[in-house]
């Protein structure tokens, strides 16, 4: 949980940032509040003059009937002023949670769902973005009691003595529900968020819970934390009530005692007729010290909420340096002693690699070996919990965000696309370039999918590239192509395929690969891979296990070894003669290819990468296979 401290922080930010609009919702809140204050004294002194028949009276109640009207306008005023307050504020509340979220390593945003996320950004944000205008609003609440109460004490003080006299139980009211609805609105937001993050859960896979037939054990599991809710909902309505009935019996009860001892006073010479009528508005303007509830509660929620959403703007973000790539360079990609431990498993340990410009590196091993978390290292989306990452000899955590963006490229076996950002195919694609680049122009992201071969099945499309995202019925692979050709428009240094060719068929597959060693598009490739047929082709295979590199060496050699050929599944592996036997049938390596080095020594400083070249360093205990 986020501290209070990080909620407080988050919601000073958000009255800083409306603090023009804040200001003139406080403005008329003031305004409003004199003007209320003002009229009972000018309707009493006008019902004076009136009964008394004196000169002046008309005067009087102009000004009433000018304070009446300007009183309704201000509150008219307050009204739009805060809902432009909570718009804004909430706006600006969710960008923070946003940049918290976007901006630190996947693996820290991981343990929040979808759907909590979801229920944070919505439900607490616009929750929390109430703060600044309740802050507002929560002045005039108390100005008003304040001057009614001063104004009861000038006109009789004993009045204002018993007004007084019935505040510590108001005061005793309102603490009461202050505390009560905040563990209340606390635990029914918790739950509201667990029921979102299952339904999310539910809707991701709603294909296999309808296969699967249990549709009724889902509806069961997203709708459990449902009693819960609604036992702290209820909890929240009846300390509420509670606190409406109490102070509906005190408030009445004051009003009729003050107005009881401005009747004494009346009889007794000391108030006038229109002293009594201001005295009873004022006793009932006193009274409204309970009306602090509603900004009360209102602050008490938004408060609980941006505990909520501070865990998200206030996840630990990835920092970045200010460096550049050398010009011209290869994109040689090194890993020294990487060590990735995630919930206290160790992920990778002590990976040290080299990578030559140009090369194309397989990354094979059972499930849960690495392969994925390698990928993710190799172009920052996570840093290494030891060792360090270069490309060209940049570390890249010294690069700046832009900088590490241009020179690097993802495609993913699930690419997202975001019909909201890029509405359209083809601007989905041309997203690929980044935003710190030129505009892809539309002969670029032609000649990018015709690359992933996607070009074909865009131009069926409805609109073609026009096609809305949202709108565009893609199978599996037709998505993999797309985010292919989304990672080939950047053309950066290095390319990391990540699974993403995995529901391809063989002759698409192989279709994307020669388009990858076009000179046009020549760059490192790191491809994380479950087929034969990607590792045959790769110039270099990096054979994962259990987070250690067991071997490195091309596709042939370790081919000859039984476990490595029991990586991959059955089917691959029945295929993988006639494989071998294609590739051996190829010309043979350039001179420049990467070749199988035998592990150095324990003590041998890491290998330098040459152009194609590719070592991994076993150190004893590491259970390298030398």
């Amino acid at each position: 949980m986020a501290s209070p401290t990080g909620s407080d922080r988050l919601l000073r930010g958000a009255v800083r940032h409306t603090a023009g609009t804040t200001a003139a919702l406080l403005l008329c809140s003031v305004a409003g509040a004199a003007c209320a204050l003002a009229v009972p004294a000018l309707a009493g002194r006008t019902l004076d003059l009136l009964l008394r028949d004196r000169p002046g009276a008309g005067t009087w109640l102009l000004w009433t009937a000018v304070l009446l009207t300007a009183e309704v306008l201000l509150e008219t005023g307050s009204v739009l002023l805060t809902q432009l307050a909570n718009a804004r504020a909430t706006a600006w509340i969710r960008l923070r949670a946003l940049d918290g979220l976007l901006g630190t390593a996947p693996h820290r945003a991981a343990p929040h769902s979808g759907g909590d996320v979801a229920a944070r950004l919505c439900v607490n944000a616009t929750d929390s973005g109430t703060a600044p205008a309740a802050l507002a609003t929560s002045v005039s609440s108390v100005l008003v009691p304040v001057g009614a109460l001063v104004a009861l004490t000038l006109i009789h003080p004993w009045t204002a003595a018993v007004f007084v006299a019935g505040l510590p139980l108001l005061l005793l009211l309102l603490r009461a529900f202050a505390t009560q609805s905040s563990d209340s609105v606390g635990h029914y937001q918790r739950a509201q968020g667990a029921v979102a993050a299952r339904l999310a859960e539910a809707l991701s896979g709603a294909r296999t819970i309808a296969a699967a037939g249990t549709a009724r054990h889902e509806e069961e599991r997203v709708l459990a934390p449902l009693p819960e809710m609604a036992r702290h909902g209820t909890r929240m309505w009846l300390v509420h009530g509670r606190a409406v009935a109490r102070s509906g019996v005190l408030l009445p009860l004051l009003t009729t005692a003050v107005v009881a001892v401005a009747g004494v006073g009346l009889a007794a010479g000391e108030v006038s007729v229109g002293g009594l009528l201001a005295a009873s508005r004022y006793a009932a303007l006193a009274a409204g010290i309970g009306g602090i509830a509603a900004p009360l509660g209102t602050l008490v929620r938004a408060r609980s909420a941006a505990r909520r959403t501070a865990e998200l703007a206030e996840l630990a973000p990835m920092s970045h340096g200010s460096a550049v790539l050398p010009a011209d360079a290869p994109g040689n990609l090194e890993l020294r002693g990487v060590r990735v431990t995630r919930g206290g498993v160790p992920l990778l340990t002590d990976v040290t690699l080299a990578i030559g410009g140009g090369s194309t590196v397989a990354v094979v091993g059972r499930s849960g070996a690495g392969k994925s978390t390698l990928a993710a290292v190799a172009g920052r989306l996570t840093d290494p919990d030891a060792g360090s990452v270069r490309l060209d000899g940049v570390d890249l955590a010294a690069l700046s965000r832009s900088e590490l963006r241009r020179a690097t490229s993802y495609a993913f076996a699930r690419p997202v696309f975001d019909g909201g950002a890029t509405p359209t195919v083809g601007a989905a694609l041309a997203a690929g370039t980044g935003p710190d680049r030129s505009p892809a122009t539309p002969t670029s992201v032609r000649d990018a999918a015709t690359a992933a071969c996607a070009d074909t099945f865009v131009r069926l499309l409805p609109l073609g590239y026009e096609t809305p995202v949202d709108d565009a019925p893609l199978s599996g692979g037709e998505a993999q192509r797309l985010g292919l050709a989304r990672a080939f428009i950047g053309r950066g240094r290095l390319m990391i395929l990540d699974d993403a060719t995995s529901s391809l068929d063989t002759a698409t597959e192989r279709q994307v690969e020669t388009a990858l060693a076009t000179p046009s598009r020549a760059c490192t490739r790191l491809i994380v891979a479950h087929r034969v047929s990607t590792a045959a082709r790769a110039d270099l295979v990096v054979w994962l296990e259990a987070g250690r590199v067991r071997r490195s060496g091309p596709h042939s050699l370790l081919w000859e070894e039984p476990e490595y050929r029991a990586v991959f599944s059955a089917e691959d592996t029945q295929d993988a003669g006639a494989t071998q036997d294609a590739q051996d049938a190829e010309a043979t390596h350039d001179t420049g290819a990467a070749q199988a080095t035998p592990a150095p020594p324990a003590d041998a400083p890491p290998a330098t990468a040459g152009s194609g070249a590719l070592r991994s360093s076993a150190v004893p205990g590491t259970g390298a296979d030398e």
